[in-house]
């Protein structure tokens, strides 16, 4: 566990998703974010599947922060569960719970504050939080975060401040992205597109 990495990664060898903000075992974030879902267990469930149908076993998956509430077994027991090999971004709720637990440690393959990537060549920052500004930011450098938990439905504080992202920065958290992780073909499209409009 680190301030950051750098990785790289070709596509044509494994598959590669990212997300952020799954607040397994969270009722809270249930009403806070107005998620679709009756209680925890069902958010859990619906998560679950919804991870899975897109990984598979062999692919890698960059959770960038806030991944679950509970104890260690809790955590343990979303994580035997969930396909592919697993990097965690630590987020705000995650400080604590990873600190003190060699055993949640095990089930990723990397843990970081923040981890810099490249996929496909393509140079990309990986962080917890949104950055105002970052190294690359006007060269095509990505920035994936998550945290603001945007969405359409989003009410906070934060959906005002977001109009000031560069084209280059996506929010990857399950709420910005059907409940189900992102790919990086995905990501690739909409930040082009984000691009493209932005020089409109």
């Amino acid at each position: 566990m680190g301030l950051g990495c750098l990785l790289e990664i070709n596509t044509t060898q494994t598959k590669v998703f990212f997300t952020s903000d799954t607040h397994f075992g969270h009722s809270n974030i249930i009403k806070y974010c107005q998620r679709p879902f009756n209680s925890a267990e069902h958010m859990d469930e619906v998560l679950i599947n919804n991870w899975n149908e897109v990984v598979s076993p062999q692919d890698i998956v960059f959770h960038l922060g806030d991944f679950c509430f509970g104890s260690d077994k809790e955590w343990i027991k979303i994580l035997q569960r969930l396909n592919g090999t697993k990097y965690l971004i630590l987020g705000n709720h995650d400080l604590k719970k990873i600190a003190n637990s060699s055993q949640i440690q095990d089930y990723f393959a990397d843990i970081n504050m923040q981890m810099r990537v490249v996929v496909d060549k393509q140079k990309m920052l990986l962080n917890h939080y949104p950055f105002l500004c970052f190294e690359g930011g006007y060269q095509n450098v990505w920035q994936l975060f998550g945290h603001v938990h945007s969405s359409k439905h989003s009410t906070g504080l934060d959906k005002e401040r977001l109009v000031h992202l560069f084209p280059t920065q996506y929010d990857v958290g399950v709420d910005n992205n059907n409940y189900r992780p992102v790919s990086f073909a995905q990501v690739s499209q909409i930040i082009t597109e984000q691009q493209a409009n932005a020089h409109k």
